[in-house]
């Protein structure tokens, strides 16, 4: 479906006759950008297509979040609840990649038809109708700077939201501060952390273990730490193993690792620990009065203080399991129990704090996400339209090129013009290996 209308053309010419030296530099800019960007976007997508058939021979699902162009399904990779950010920076990158087209085509001596909006199947997007014969007429720079204009518009938009969310610390000081930890903005109801000694909504996480947290990227750094790194231990002082221990039954479960505790304990966990003489003893312990006020250790002399006998008890969990223990003062301390990334996939948080109890505490959140998706979406617009494949900016961009710098050394048109259709295909080709590899990897495989 596509609408189009001339209601705003007298804004694009306001625009485009707005103070022509500048326009002339700012679109000359853009036509560099957009020749170095058809270039380099055919780096990318062969460095993509590399990557991802080598994740199809290795089987290595890590790869894939290295890699800096994914296809996106919403529903599928693209959580539903994120759709709104997502068709929103579409349309505004479309929009901004459109205005620029439209503005340099005036700038240029083109007539403006008019402006359009369109959705394809359920992606919106823009377009702008300029007359044909005025752009053939034109010569091959200034082609190049119309065709260019889109990639550069949306090179640019990427920046400034990029330096927005950079400064939006500074730009929401005066009602939010940071650096003081991770504020919980949701927390799902089917998450580990949902119950009555577990996070809930305003909640602010201050350490993870030993792991201080002052911003979101650091409780996904320590959680990430946590995951990769072996279960740390607790120090305990002899007396008190002796005094909450009592006897239980030992027995190994199916990955290996030893369990000592009752099935139907919800506040005893089994611990390991060694002495001087058996390396290997299991106590089975209540969790909360082992961890609280205790310090976390690895080996026994790290809790060896002021010559009282002290041991280090390191939860026996199964394999990728962990005990976390959660401070979010002034409550009591939340003690998780499961893989780390079930609680960072089912708790949303925010590095920024209200200065005052009336202030939303989503609203950093909301302007976060949306700045991220557009740069990440204005980016990938200005990539893939500037790929030289058929039917994209980047077919253009190349016959204009071409025309600009063979015209010299390969004096027939119709040669130059075979020479543009074969990289063209060249173009296409790998654009369209690259989307139907990662549709794949995202949906079938």
């Amino acid at each position: 479906m596509r609408w189009q209308t001339a209601l705003f053309n007298r804004q694009f010419y306001n625009w485009g006759r707005w103070k022509p030296r500048f326009l002339y530099l700012w679109f000359s800019i853009g036509m560099v950008f957009g020749i170095l960007a058809m270039f380099g976007s055919v780096i990318l997508l062969g460095k993509t297509l590399m990557q991802t058939l080598t994740q199809m021979l290795t089987e290595a699902p890590k790869a894939q979040n290295d890699r800096m162009l994914q296809v996106v399904v919403p529903g599928v990779n693209l959580p539903v609840s994120q759709l709104t950010y997502f068709f929103s920076a579409i349309l505004i990158s479309g929009v901004m990649h459109e205005v620029g087209h439209g503005v340099a085509a005036i700038r240029e001596q083109v007539r403006f038809n008019g402006f359009g909006i369109f959705i394809f199947i359920v992606y919106p997007g823009a377009f702008v109708d300029l007359f044909t014969t005025h752009l053939q007429l034109i010569s091959p720079v200034q082609q190049l700077r119309i065709f260019c204009a889109g990639v550069w518009h949306n090179f640019v938009l990427g920046v400034a939201s990029f330096m927005g969310l950079f400064l939006l610390p500074a730009i929401l000081f005066p009602f939010y501060y940071t650096g003081v930890g991770a504020l919980v903005t949701d927390v799902a109801e089917d998450s580990p952390a949902n119950g009555p000694r577990g996070l809930f909504v305003g909640d602010l996480v201050t350490n993870l273990q030993d792991c201080p947290v002052y911003s979101v990227e650091d409780w996904n750094s320590c959680l990430g730490d946590i995951s990769e790194k072996s279960q740390v231990g607790y120090c305990i002082s002899a007396a008190t193993l002796q005094q909450l221990s009592f006897p239980a039954r030992v027995y190994r479960r199916l990955d290996g690792t030893v369990e000592c505790c009752s099935n139907n304990s919800l506040t005893d966990i089994c611990f390991s620990y060694s002495n001087n003489l058996d390396n290997h003893l299991y106590a089975c312990l209540p969790a909360r009065k082992v961890i609280e006020a205790s310090k976390v250790c690895r080996t026994n002399m790290d809790c060896q203080k002021d010559f009282v006998p002290s041991f280090c008890v390191t939860p026996s969990l199964e394999n990728q399991t962990r005990l976390i223990r959660v401070k979010h003062p002034p409550h009591i301390d939340m003690l998780y129990v499961g893989h780390p990334m079930h609680l960072q996939y089912t708790v949303s948080l925010s590095s920024f704090v209200p200065r005052q109890n009336f202030l939303s505490i989503d609203l950093p959140v909301v302007i976060e996400t949306f700045c991220k998706y557009l740069i990440s979406l204005s980016g990938a617009l200005a990539v893939i339209n500037a790929v030289p494949c058929f039917a994209l900016d980047g077919q253009w961009i190349l016959n204009s090129f071409l025309e600009a710098t063979l015209s010299s050394l390969i004096v027939e048109k119709q040669n130059r013009e075979l020479v543009g259709f074969l990289i063209l295909l060249a173009g296409s080709a790998l654009l369209a290996a690259n989307v139907a590899l990662g549709l794949w990897m995202v949906t079938a495989r």
